[in-house]
């Protein structure tokens, strides 16, 4: 694991009670397939919300849900950064 990797994880521990919540949000071009990829990423789509920027060519998802732990958590920003033009934040 990089360091980089491992001082997200760390943070996470230390930040957050586990199992717990966590707030994903992701920007993603306004294309259906790659929308739906980052969909898929979640067990609850009911729990996903969308905001469309003013031009129209990206969607802001955001979405709650259950980790168990922080690995969890970076496998699915590790998922959602091989989409291509995804933007984790």
């Amino acid at each position: 694991m990089d360091e980089a990797l491992e001082d997200a994880r760390t943070s996470l521990w230390v930040q957050q009670e586990w199992p717990g919540i966590y707030f994903f949000k992701f920007i993603v071009p306004n294309d259906k397939i790659k929308l739906d990829l980052v969909r898929k990423l979640f067990r609850f789509e009911d729990q996903i919300t969308y905001r469309t920027s003013k031009d129209i060519k990206f969607i802001s998802l955001s979405c709650k849900q259950e980790m168990q732990n922080p690995d969890e958590v970076l496998e699915i920003y590790r998922k959602a950064g091989e989409i291509e033009g995804v933007i984790s934040l």
